[in-house]
């Protein structure tokens, strides 16, 4: 049990109003409140607390489980501990007040104060980001939600040329290029497409520079004998096509846009000042993205998502928050290790893309990817694997601050070897 602290304070966060609890270090409750999610009664929850600290706020510890929003940044900037946890971990600490399954707003703002009181390490203390960090987080969201959005425009196009004119998807099966877009806006239907000149397709390809296919097999594929459909099919899907294009170029244009904010930001970030004790992620980005297989989507993403666990050198943290860390479940004679599916699912995305380009560049990674392969492995075990020795060697370079040096990264990798050998 903690006596560090001189209150204990429980949030129980909503989007119109947020339940509170504050109880002392002998459980007793002190005050219990609700505020609504407004800037004025979030201003006067922080009066109402300072008073009841006495005004100390390092001695109240906040309990929450949302960890970041206008709340939680409130609180921090006035002095106040705020800690994290998760809904599932809150879900089994209720557990212990009743057995009958209750819920209510002011049964879990009591039991978020009471559970930090009695296992504060069970939390995760939270801290404000920089803000260029806040903005990279915000951009690589951005990005992965156009890539999504991106994808579903592209599949809904394969589906409409699938209606009525299903060979010009063999000029390019995902349907995802600009130039195929320009394509099919000179010649939506086959009967326009049967227009189609040479010189207009040489130029079509020329100016989006293609040169896997010639003017011959564009004009061979779009002229080819259409398919049998009912009247007005092929009015109708065109109509469909031509209002998609429009969208696929819109987002096509948002990603590039972002890519080129994301890469300017991280420029940024890496150019600046690496003195300042405080900003100790501008010396971290020139080492992250000296790693074989980390481009600006990796970097971005772990810079975004995995912030406090990079500043604090954490291997642990970070194996576990990207879904490297296996679960062990062991009862008797049985004993199963299997994958962690509990993490973030953006980091746990980032490191799989990670190791698989890794492992294509770096000598290393390609060895211990085939060593884990020819005992038996996934293919996603294997890259598993390539992630948690990348990740081994990232949290080293940060604590000595060191780029990443190829050479000793394979006399290391095999001396390894050599000693699992023996």
């Amino acid at each position: 049990m903690s006596s560090e602290y001189r209150l204990f304070v429980g949030i129980d966060w909503a989007t119109e109003a947020h339940q509170v609890c504050v109880i002392g270090p002998d459980t007793e409750i002190v005050e219990e409140r609700v505020i609504e999610h407004t800037g004025s009664a979030i201003a006067q929850l922080l009066d109402w607390l300072a008073r009841l600290a006495r005004g100390e706020p390092e001695m109240a510890a906040v309990a929450i489980e949302i960890p970041r929003g206008a709340l939680v940044e409130s609180l921090i900037e006035r002095g106040f501990l705020v800690f994290a946890i998760n809904p599932k971990q809150l879900d089994r600490f209720r557990d212990r007040h009743t057995v009958a399954g209750a819920k209510d707003d002011r049964r879990d703002a009591f039991v978020l104060a009471d559970s930090l009181r009695t296992d504060e390490h069970c939390f995760r203390r939270l801290r404000i980001d920089a803000p260029d960090v806040i903005q990279l987080r915000e951009l690589s969201r951005m990005d992965e939600d156009l890539r999504e959005e991106a994808n579903r425009l592209a599949n809904r196009l394969r589906e409409q040329l699938l209606r009525y004119q299903p060979q010009a998807l063999r000029l390019c099966p995902a349907a995802d290029e600009p130039w195929f877009w320009s394509l099919l806006e000179v010649a939506p239907t086959p009967g326009h497409a049967a227009r189609l000149s040479t010189t207009r397709v040489q130029r079509l390809l020329r100016e989006h520079r293609i040169r896997r296919l010639t003017s011959e097999e564009v004009l061979a594929e779009m002229t080819a004998p259409p398919l049998r459909v009912a009247p007005g099919t092929v009015e109708a899907a065109g109509a469909h096509v031509a209002l998609l294009l429009p969208r696929l170029r819109l987002v096509h244009a948002q990603r590039a846009d972002c890519a080129k904010r994301i890469e300017s930001l991280l420029k940024e970030i890496g150019s600046a000042d690496d003195q300042e004790e405080e900003r100790r992620e501008h010396r971290d980005v020139e080492i992250l993205r000296s790693l074989p297989g980390v481009g600006r989507n990796v970097a971005a993403t772990m810079l975004a998502e995995a912030s406090q666990p990079l500043e604090e050198r954490d291997y642990h943290a970070l194996r576990a928050l990207g879904g490297v860390a296996p679960i062990t479940r062991q009862s008797g004679k049985r004993r199963v290790v299997i994958m962690r599916h509990a993490c973030n699912s953006r980091l746990r995305n980032a490191f799989y893309h990670w190791a698989r380009c890794a492992m294509i560049w770096d000598e290393p990674s390609r060895g211990i990817y085939r060593a884990q392969r020819s005992r038996g492995h996934s293919h996603g075990r294997a890259l598993r694997t390539v992630s948690d020795r990348l990740l081994r060697i990232l949290v080293a370079m940060l604590r000595s601050g060191s780029l990443y040096d190829v050479s000793h990264a394979a006399r290391a990798s095999a001396g390894s070897r050599s000693e699992a050998v023996a």
